[in-house]
């Protein structure tokens, strides 16, 4: 929600919106910091990444317009196995 908002704080200088984007990002790190303490940071923080770059991009395509062309989708499905990859089969996460 953060960074999907982002534009919106025109260079934060919209105070309501910058709070509203300041306030997301304080809750993203603080449950993040939660997660590290059941799992390796450096899963959790590709977990948390890659959760990001795909939930953003499908935030701008449905409501700000933005085209997604076949390399994005491509690469994003990648992810996404990457992800599933990490949760089924690595053994740091059980």
């Amino acid at each position: 929600m953060a960074t999907s908002m982002m534009p919106k704080t025109q260079s934060f200088t919209q105070p309501v919106t910058t709070g509203v984007v300041l306030s997301c990002y304080a809750v993203s790190f603080y449950l993040l910091s939660i997660t590290v303490k059941t799992m390796p940071l450096g899963i959790a923080y590709a977990i948390w990444s890659a959760a990001g770059i795909v939930l953003v991009s499908l935030v701008a395509w449905l409501w700000h317009g933005q085209q997604l062309d076949l390399g994005a989708m491509l690469g994003m499905g990648m992810i996404i196995a990457g992800v599933v990859v990490i949760n089924l089969f690595s053994s740091v996460m059980h």
